[in-house]
This record gives structure tokens, C-alpha cells and sequence, in this order.
């Protein structure tokens, strides 16, 4: 085992010449009193993979030097060391074997890792491997019940990307829940695709979680609007699902301006593709982490010299109801 408050301080020895880590903030969300359980703490982030963002992402006002892998990868590890995730999603993991697993396993992390069967990452030269969806649970408050690694499917085709579904137990209340991590087709023009890929998810967790017998979790980057049809098929599943950072606006009816922000040759790219849903028959959102305001960002964008990635990491707090038998 290694202590995290010693690697957070290796992690700052190595970021010493960079600017510091900007401060985010949670936004305390709960309609009544927290109940006597831990909050479960949830991390969802596509955390730009390596050799995509050196070899072919074209970040055009990120320096390269801001995107060597020695440095990046300990503002990524600084980032989940500060939030203390006690599930961790991420999406673009190319340096599992020799960075994560190695890592977060001594901290205390299960972790399972699902590459993606034609990783864009393999065209580049010097690459590490195929980049994939990875999930990691801390092995002292959750016991793992089942696991499903799911290549998703479009049109009755088998399709690039994939999903991690794993059923937990919480060892404090014994209840059971279902964690997801998945990352949907990118680009513009694959709309139908990722809205076949997402029902095809959709149905793989119906079967897991018994039609929502099983409390569900969902983070991904579903490179997707919520003005797309994938979006909405997942607001309407019989699932029952919301997505957690819509609580954040002052209706909580709208999500976030964007997830991700950066500048390529095309032009400026500002979205919101990445979502936390969550069963909200079954779990309350207690907190959310607010998003980096655009002056936080600077005028460069993302990634940069004290941001690793392109897209923001979503954090929630998360409590199961107290009346287990509610189902809506």
C-alpha cells in the first residue's frame, strides 16, 4: 500500500514550475438532512489519451510541452487525489498497466480495464497501447457482486466502443447498485449511431440491473448534446434515470454549458458531453463539484499547463433513499 497524501506531494514536487491546480467547489444539493451513511463519492472523466493528445487531437494553442506525459500524468493523479473518489470512471485510459492500475491498486482500488478493439491510439508512433474505458472501486467499502464487459452494438453490428457494467455491494448498508462507464462514438454526422450504441447500453443495464430492481449509476462520455436523440433516450428510459449535474442549474431542468472546451484547427469546440445518470427513484445527489468557470480556463482553452485534459471530471456525492421498497 502507498499513503495518498504522500503521492499527492511527489505528484506537486513534479508540477512545482507549473501554475497551481484551480479551485473548484461542490454545491451542497440535498433537499433534507443527510442520513447516517457515508455519501458514496462518484469521479466520471475522460482524461485525453496520451497519444492522441500528442499525436493526433491537434490541441492548437496547447503547447506540447504542456502535454508531456511525466508532467500530465501527475496533474491527473493530483485531480482524483484531491477529490478521493471512492468509484473512479475514466474514459481515453492509454497508460493503465504502467500508470493506473499499478498505482490506484495500492491504493486501495479494484480496478478493471476495458480497451477498445481498434484504439485510434495504435496509428500513432511510439504509442502505449489501445485506449479503453477503466473503473476502480475502493476494495474496503464495496464488494464486487458482478462484472460485465460490454463491446456495444449498432444496427446488430458490433461497433469500437465498449462499456464496463459492475454490480457492488456497499458494505455499510449492505444495499447492492450497479456502477457503468462507457465512452459513445465521437464526431458529428454519428448521431444515429451513438443513439443504436446508447439503446444497446441501455438494454445491456436493463438485464443487469433486473428492469431498476438494482439501483444504477452511468458515467460516460456520451459525446453527445442533450439536444441528441441518445440524450433523450436515456432521460426517458424505464430505467429512471437523471442526469446529476442538471441539479446544478437553477431550475434543475438545463445541463451544464460545456463538459469540454478546447481549440482546434477548425475552430473553437465548447460542448457538454459527459453525463453522471443515476436511478432517482432509488439514490439522492447530495453534492456536485462546480465546473471550471471560462476565466478559470483561460483564453487558451484546454488542455494547458494546469489542466490535463480536454474534458472536465464530474463529481457527485450520492446516498441511497431510506425507503428501499420506493420505486418512484
Amino acid at each position: 500500500p502507498i499513503d495518498a497524501t504522500e503521492l499527492l506531494a511527489e505528484c506537486r514536487a513534479v508540477l512545482r514550475k507549473r501554475p497551481p491546480r484551480s479551485q473548484r467547489h461542490f454545491v451542497d444539493l440535498r433537499a433534507s438532512a443527510a442520513g447516517s451513511h457515508r455519501p458514496i463519492r462518484v469521479m466520471q472523466w475522460n482524461i485525453l489519451a496520451q497519444a492522441l493528445g500528442e499525436g493526433k487531437d491537434n490541441f492548437v494553442q496547447c503547447p506540447m510541452e504542456a502535454l508531456k506525459w511525466e508532467e500530465r500524468k501527475c496533474l491527473i493523479l493530483e485531480e482524483i487525489l484531491a477529490y478521493k473518489p471512492d468509484i473512479l470512471c475514466l474514459q481515453e485510459v492509454d497508460h493503465y498497466f504502467d500508470t493506473f492500475e499499478p498505482l490506484l491498486s495500492r491504493l486501495g482500488y479494484q480496478c478493471t480495464f476495458f480497451p477498445k478493439p481498434w484504439s485510434p491510439c495504435l496509428d500513432v508512433e511510439q504509442n502505449n497501447g489501445p485506449d479503453g474505458c477503466a473503473l476502480f472501486f475502493l476494495k474496503d467499502r464495496f464488494e464486487l457482486v458482478n462484472s460485465a464487459n460490454i463491446r456495444l452494438t449498432a444496427m446488430k453490428l458490433k461497433t469500437n466502443q465498449v462499456a464496463i457494467a459492475q454490480t457492488l455491494k456497499c458494505c455499510e448498508t449492505g444495499r447492492l447498485f450497479c456502477i457503468a462507464v462507457t465512452h459513445l462514438k465521437a464526431r458529428t454526422g454519428w448521431e444515429r449511431f451513438r443513439s443504436a450504441q446508447g439503446c444497446d447500453l441501455l438494454q445491456n443495464l436493463k438485464n443487469i440491473t433486473q428492469g431498476a430492481k438494482i439501483p444504477l449509476i452511468i458515467c460516460g462520455d456520451f459525446n453527445a448534446e442533450p439536444t441528441e436523440e441518445v440524450y433523450r433516450e436515456f432521460s426517458n428510459s424505464s430505467l429512471n434515470l437523471n442526469s446529476a449535474y442538471k441539479l446544478l442549474s437553477p431550475d434543475g431542468q438545463s445541463e451544464p454549458p460545456y463538459t469540454t472546451w478546447k481549440i482546434r484547427p477548425s475552430g473553437e469546440c465548447r460542448h457538454t458531453l459527459d453525463y453522471i445518470w443515476y436511478s432517482q427513484h432509488a439514490l439522492n445527489v447530495n453534492s456536485a463539484l462546480g465546473l471550471l468557470t471560462e476565466e478559470q480556463i483561460g483564453p487558451n482553452r484546454l488542455p494547458s499547463f494546469n489542466y490535463p485534459s480536454d474534458h472536465l471530471s464530474l463529481v457527485c456525492d450520492f446516498s441511497f433513499n431510506q425507503d428501499p421498497d420506493r420505486l418512484l
